[in-house]
C-alpha cells in the first residue's frame, strides 16, 4: 500500500496509509477499538477500496486487480461473524469443504471432488477438529466454530491467513486452544496477519507488530522493540504493566 485513505459513508477512516506484508510474514496489527484495524483488512481482502488519487497504489500478490473469489484462494479470511444463514445447520466437515466455494453450505449444484474432502480433513486434523466433523456448527460452541472458520479458510492452502479479532467472545480455554491452533498454522510455514486488541493474542511467532492508531499507522517494528509499557501507554492512553510468559504477553 502507498498513500492509501479509506472511507466508510462520509468518513474517512484511514488515512496515508503505506505498509508492505511479505507473504508469509507473521504480523499482529494492534490499537484500540475504532482505529481502522478492521477497514484495514478488508481494503486488503477488497472489500473495502481505497480513494482514488494521484499517488495511490494498492497492490496484492504483485497485482492491482482482482477478482475477489479468487483472492480468496490465496488469502485465508476469518472474521468472527460465520459465512450465512445456512452455516448453523450445516456440519463441521460441509462447511469446511463449502470454503473451496465461498458458500456458506455444499449445496446440490456444487461439485465436490475427493481431494476437496480429503484437503478438508487435513484442515480439521491441523485444527484437532475433527471429531466436529458431524456436529452442526449451530451446536458448536463459539471456540469449536472458531476453530471450524479457520479450518475452512485453510483449504486452499493459502499463502496468508488473514484474523479479525479472533480471541473475541470465547472463555479463557477457548482462547487458549485458538492459540495452540494458530501456533500450529504458524509453525506449518503459513502466514499470519492478525488484528487485535488483547496482547496475549500475539503469538511468539509473530515477530512484527504494526500499531494503528486514529485511522494512521502509529509505529511498525519488531515485536521487542514496540512492546513496552511506554509504546503502549502512548497507542492506548493509559499506564500499562507487562509481563512475558512462554513467549506471550500479559498486561495489567
Amino acid at each position: 500500500m502507498r498513500d492509501v485513505n479509506v472511507a466508510r459513508g462520509d468518513n474517512v477512516v484511514l488515512h496515508d496509509i503505506s505498509l508492505r506484508i511479505a507473504s508469509g510474514e507473521h504480523v499482529a496489527i494492534l490499537g484500540p477499538n475504532g482505529c481502522g484495524k478492521s477497514t484495514l483488512i478488508k481494503t486488503i481482502t477488497c472489500q473495502c477500496y481505497p480513494i482514488v488519487t494521484p499517488t495511490t497504489e494498492l497492490r496484492l500478490l504483485g497485482r492491482t486487480r482482482w477478482d475477489v473469489s479468487q483472492l480468496r484462494a490465496h488469502l485465508g479470511v476469518v472474521s468472527a461473524e460465520l459465512p450465512g444463514e445456512r452455516t448453523p445447520v450445516t456440519s463441521g466437515l460441509d462447511a469446511v469443504i463449502a470454503g473451496f466455494f465461498s458458500a456458506s453450505t455444499l449445496w446440490p449444484n456444487l461439485h465436490v471432488t475427493p481431494e476437496m474432502r480429503d484437503r478438508a480433513h487435513q484442515a480439521l486434523h491441523l485444527m484437532q477438529a475433527t471429531h466436529l466433523e458431524a456436529k452442526l456448527v449451530g451446536q458448536m460452541s463459539a471456540g469449536e466454530q472458531r476453530r471450524i472458520m479457520i479450518a475452512r479458510a485453510l483449504v486452499h492452502q493459502p499463502e496468508m491467513l488473514l484474523l479479525d479479532e479472533p480471541s473475541n467472545a470465547l472463555d479463557l480455554a477457548a482462547q487458549r486452544e485458538l492459540r495452540e491452533a494458530l501456533r500450529r498454522v504458524a509453525q506449518q510455514g503459513v502466514g499470519i496477519l492478525m488484528v487485535t486488541h488483547h496482547l496475549a493474542d500475539i503469538l511468539p511467532e509473530i515477530d512484527r507488530v504494526i500499531m494503528m492508531k486514529d485511522g494512521r499507522i502509529f509505529a511498525d517494528g519488531p515485536r521487542q522493540q514496540l512492546i513496552t509499557p511506554e509504546k503502549l501507554r502512548d497507542l492506548f492512553g493509559v499506564e500499562v504493566h507487562l509481563l512475558e510468559r512462554d513467549g506471550f504477553w500479559h498486561s495489567w
